[in-house]
């Protein structure tokens, strides 16, 4: 086949970066951050209660979520547990039932969010879920038929990275004490 007929294609998104972040949705998320510290040695957990999301959607509609976020460092990547306490439909919901526990997303930093929120587009995904956090938007791009798991783009912030920097410096030499705490 030559090259006309089969141009090639523009390198993945992802290539040289890292996944930042590495999600589970759990039933029980106190019973789950001391999982994570006793069993994989991993903390403090920043733990957020009623996490302030705003301007959400959920498959293109208005939506409202209630749910509590433990976050912790463990290396590299960032651990991130998502209890959901109300009965709405989610992202969340569409792959892990209430009552269980199991991976869900993993996540990367955008330098150019709207661009690769489009490049996701273009390859046919949906944006499940998106909304803002602080001055940071995100979105849930729906790879989990190609994946097996949901895919969170992060627009790059100072802010986000100040906050997410907290929780990786917290860990590093972390001796094992006190490992749930407020969210600063």
């Amino acid at each position: 086949m030559s090259q006309a007929s089969n141009p090639p294609r523009q390198p993945p998104l992802f290539a040289g970066r890292d996944h930042l972040q590495q999600a589970w949705v759990v039933a029980d998320l106190a019973a789950a951050m001391r999982h994570w510290t006793e069993v994989c040695g991993v903390g403090p957990f920043f733990v957020i209660e009623h996490a302030p999301m705003q301007n959400l959607t959920y498959r293109g509609r208005a939506a409202r979520l209630d749910c509590n976020v433990g976050l912790a460092q463990a290396g590299r990547t960032q651990i991130e547990l998502i209890e959901q306490n109300c009965g709405n439909p989610s992202i969340y919901r569409d792959y892990v039932p209430a009552g269980r526990s199991a991976f869900h997303h993993v996540a990367v930093y955008c330098t150019d969010y709207d661009r690769e929120l489009a490049h996701y587009r273009s390859l046919g995904y949906a944006v499940a879920a998106d909304g803002t956090f602080g001055d940071m938007r995100f979105a849930y791009v729906d790879t989990h038929a190609d994946l097996g798991c949901v895919l969170e783009l992060l627009e790059d912030k100072p802010s986000i990275r100040e906050y997410f920097g907290k929780i990786a410096a917290a860990a590093t030499g972390w001796d094992g004490r006190d490992p749930v705490r407020p969210s600063f």
